[in-house]
């Protein structure tokens, strides 16, 4: 039996679906079973990482878990995987590509990298077995663009050029059920990315060919695109000016690495962009 944390998330429910598919027995974990709308076959629980006592009934009976550490803040983690290692002897934690070889956690300066860093090292800490996924940027991440292409051809935001190896999320689950099931990946950092680099812009180009438009990228200075994420009440404010920071360095870093991890772990290259927009077409389609 495996446990997924963050079951209704893009990796976690890719996750479920996936372990379903190869008929392992996995139970779902989420805050709300009742509006969850998780795929048959699932056992599906209440549950909350913020809640390690209530956490002891979800971890009954489980082999392994798939971790996605939802909060900012490390210090949590060490109470929870407590609790795991009462039941589970196998872990398989979702961190970020963020997290650099070599530098302790209080030595990396960008603070996703510090924080998952963190959470990293406690795991590895932890007396069980451990798999570390560091995903490159998520495909998924264009869906925030959605509601510009509803309603228009033109996407607006700063930093197009910036270079990333978009990642499709069933490729990260593919590689946490191969981690989860599978031996020989114990004390493990994935490295995982898409098979290219892609710019912002043409990111927008590869969604209007799958939805047979012609879209265009549109350039905001960083104060233009700060001013919208802080009007925007579904982001935090907290996280404007780390978003913008992100982006402003990876603009002016070297291109970042592309890896075959996910090809040399589960035997299939790694899904492309343009195969992730014409899965997720409906999502940016007008209705």
């Amino acid at each position: 039996m495996i446990l997924v944390t963050g079951a209704t998330g893009n990796v976690g429910g890719q996750v479920l679906a996936q372990l379903l598919e190869r008929g392992i027995p996995a139970r779902a974990m989420t805050r709300d079973p009742e509006s969850a709308h998780l795929p048959g076959g699932a056992e599906v629980v209440r549950g909350d990482l913020a809640d390690p006592e209530g956490l002891e009934m979800c971890l009954d009976g489980v082999d392994a878990v798939f971790l996605m550490w939802p909060f900012h803040d490390a210090r949590p983690v060490t109470t929870i995987l407590e609790v795991i290692k009462r039941h589970a002897q196998r872990v398989v934690l979702l961190s970020s590509g963020a997290v650099q070889d070599g530098f302790a956690p209080d030595q990396h300066t960008d603070p996703v990298g510090r924080s998952h860093a963190e959470v990293e090292h406690r795991v590895q800490q932890s007396g069980l077995a451990w798999t570390v996924l560091r995903p490159s940027t998520f495909a998924a991440n264009a869906l925030w663009w959605a509601d510009q292409i509803r309603d228009g051809d033109t996407v607006a935001g700063p930093f197009g050029a910036v270079r990333m190896a978009m990642l499709h999320e069933a490729d990260i689950a593919a590689v946490a059920v191969a981690a989860l099931t599978g031996d020989g990946h114990d004390q493990a950092c994935y490295q995982l990315t898409g098979p290219e680099l892609l710019t912002q812009s043409e990111q927008v180009h590869i969604i209007g060919q799958a939805l047979g438009r012609r879209l265009r990228w549109q350039e905001l200075s960083r104060e233009q695109a700060r001013q919208r994420l802080l009007d925007d009440e579904s982001f935090p404010d907290s996280f404007v000016d780390v978003l913008l920071d992100g982006y402003a360095k990876m603009l002016d870093a070297p291109a970042p690495p592309v890896t075959r991890t996910i090809e040399t772990v589960t035997g299939a290259p790694a899904r492309t962009f343009h195969q992730w927009a014409a899965d997720h077409a409906e999502q940016f389609s007008r209705q």
